[in-house]
C-alpha cells in the first residue's frame, strides 16, 4: 500500500546502489525499518489531514466541526447518527433552497417525508374566492368549499403564512413492552415510558423548527402546527 512501512523501506532499497549490498541484508532491512517507521507514521497523518479538510470524506468529529463552521449549531449530529447519514444531512443544508415557500415545503419534507401544508392568508391562490369552484392545481387557485378546500384570507397578516407538519413515522423501540401485555407492570418488567425525540435518527420537534426557521425569510412569520 502506498506509503505504508512496506512501501517505504521498498523505496529506499530502490534508491541505494546496486554494488553496495550483494543480496538481502536482515541487517539492512532492520535499519531501513527504523528510518521508514516515522515517515510512514508522517505519510498516514498528512493522509488524514488531508480527508478531514473535504466534506465528502470527513469522519467523525472533523465532520462535526465542518457543520458547525458552515450551519453552527443548527445542525447538530443525532444520537448514534453514522458519519454518512450526517454528511448528507449537512450536504442538503449546504446546498438547498431557502427564504421562499418552496424552498420551505422542500425542507420540510426532507426532513420529515412529508410534504408540509402552508397557507399563506393573504395569497388568493390558498384562500381562494367565492364563487370559485376550480380544484386547487399548480395552474389556479383552489375551489372554496366550506371546511374542505379554501380559507379565510386577511391582508392583516402581511408576510406570514400558517405551516402544517407532521411528524414521521417511528419504528418505537421493541425491547419494552406496551399498554395491555402481560410481561411488565408499574416498576418491574420489560415496560417503561419511552421518549421517541430520543431515539437514534428520531427527528423531533426541536428539529422542525429549526429548519423552518431556517429556511424562511428573515422579515416573515411562521405560525407552526405539528401533528
Amino acid at each position: 500500500m502506498v506509503g505504508d512501512l512496506g512501501d517505504i523501506v521498498a523505496r529506499l532499497l530502490a534508491a541505494l546502489p546496486g554494488r553496495w549490498f550483494a543480496g538481502t541484508s536482515p541487517n539492512l532491512i532492520g535499519l531501513l525499518n527504523g528510518i521508514g517507521t516515522p515517515w510512514a507514521w508522517l505519510y498516514s497523518r498528512i493522509t488524514y489531514v488531508i480527508q478531514q479538510t473535504r466534506l465528502l470524506t470527513a469522519t467523525e468529529e472533523w465532520l462535526d466541526l465542518i457543520a458547525n463552521d458552515y450551519l453552527g449549531s443548527a445542525l447538530q449530529r443525532k444520537p448514534g447518527e453514522p458519519d454518512g447519514a450526517y454528511r448528507v444531512r449537512i450536504q442538503g443544508a449546504l446546498l438547498c433552497e431557502a427564504a421562499t415557500r418552496s424552498g420551505v415545503s422542500l425542507g420540510l419534507q426532507a426532513l420529515t417525508g412529508t410534504k408540509p401544508v402552508i397557507f399563506e392568508p393573504g395569497n388568493c391562490r390558498d384562500t381562494g374566492g367565492y364563487g370559485g369552484v376550480a380544484a386547487e392545481s399548480p395552474a389556479g387557485p383552489p375551489g372554496m368549499v366550506y371546511g374542505v378546500a379554501g380559507g379565510w384570507g386577511s391582508l392583516e397578516l402581511p408576510f406570514q403564512f400558517f405551516v402544517t407538519v407532521a411528524r414521521p413515522a417511528s419504528a418505537g423501540k421493541s425491547t419494552v413492552a406496551g399498554y395491555g401485555t402481560t410481561v411488565g407492570g408499574f416498576g418491574q418488567g420489560a415496560i417503561s415510558y419511552i421518549d421517541l425525540g430520543l431515539l437514534p435518527g428520531q427527528v423531533t420537534d426541536q428539529d422542525i423548527q429549526n429548519t423552518l426557521h431556517r429556511l424562511m425569510p428573515m422579515n416573515a412569520v411562521a405560525w407552526l402546527r405539528i401533528i
